[in-house]
């Protein structure tokens, strides 16, 4: 790996030094480190580029790592990773991406992960993406992540997204089975001309089977961001979306939810609220001896916890 690598790897995944357990490291399109355990294996696709992440049955307490990071200008990455997760397996998964950008050319990154979880499994997803660098190219990161959830399965995805990335298209689909639980939190801030869009889709196919997708959000300067959110209720199932955002500036922010309930049964629910900063808030933090600027980052802060 090299040092740029080294730095991306501890911004998005919090990995200071060597990484125990189970790793794949993605560096400009390669691999750059991997290694697997006796719970979970790791292997490369045979017909993509990409890997296979294989947790057996009744794996407890493991963490898996498979961040990317492109570390220069003029790179298109495109990986598809696929993940099974055996039957009452309990693990944690720290994805995330990481473009920096030194040139005038763009860089991207297209990560598409589908998530087969067995029954009774349960998933925590963690994934970060950042851009830095001082190049002028742009730098894209597009996830997609699909989702197949068995009975009484459980599935968190906590994603953030504060600084650094110009253009993201985020989807998320998710088919849920008979009891199964989909948990999906969201972080984005947008400053200058960036764009962000993200849409979540769920299926709410079992009985008893719950879904809650939250997005919280910042748009400053001339940013624009998009949020949809459709979930259809096909059982005796709950459903809820939920978008929260901060505007400033000349930012914009659009909420677009779509409920269906294709039973007697479904109860759905969606929530959006998305307005400036109260004033009260910042005179409460500017009489206490914060500048302006100082009283908005403490709120923004607070908000995106």
């Amino acid at each position: 790996m090299n040092k740029i690598t080294e730095k991306l790897l501890q911004m998005i995944s919090d990995v200071n030094g060597e990484i125990t357990g189970a790793f794949n490291i993605r560096e400009d399109s390669q691999c750059a480190g991997r290694q697997s355990t006796d719970t979970i294996e790791i292997t490369t696709k045979l017909d993509k580029s990409g890997i296979d992440i294989t947790v057996k049955p009744g794996t407890k307490g493991e963490t898996v790592y498979i961040p990317a990071c492109i570390t220069h200008s003029n790179v298109d990455d495109l990986v598809y990773n696929d993940f099974f997760i055996g039957e009452d397996a309990d693990v944690t998964i720290v994805a995330g991406c990481g473009v920096h950008t030194e040139g005038e050319e763009s860089s991207q990154h297209n990560g598409i992960h589908r998530f087969f979880i067995h029954k009774n499994a349960k998933v925590v997803y963690l994934e970060k993406h950042i851009g830095v660098g001082e190049g002028t190219g742009k730098r894209i990161i597009n996830p997609q992540t699909y989702v197949e959830m068995d009975e009484n399965s459980y599935m968190m995805m906590d994603t953030v997204q504060i600084k650094g990335v110009d253009s993201t298209k985020r989807v998320s689909k998710a088919i849920l089975k008979e009891g199964a639980k989909l948990v999906i939190k969201e972080k984005i801030m947008t400053h200058g001309d960036q764009y962000a869009e993200t849409n979540f889709e769920v299926d709410l196919n079992g009985a008893d089977s719950g879904a809650d997708l939250v997005s919280r959000s910042v748009a400053k300067d001339r940013s624009h961001q998009v949020f949809r959110s459709r979930i259809s209720g096909n059982n005796r199932c709950t459903g809820h979306s939920e978008c929260d955002a901060i505007i400033m500036d000349d930012g914009v922010v659009s909420a677009i939810p779509e409920l269906t309930a294709n039973h007697v049964d479904a109860s759905l629910i969606h929530e959006a609220a998305i307005g400036k900063i109260a004033g009260e808030q910042l005179t409460k933090l500017m009489t206490l001896g914060l500048t302006e600027s100082e009283a908005e980052s403490k709120i923004i802060d607070g908000f995106l916890k």
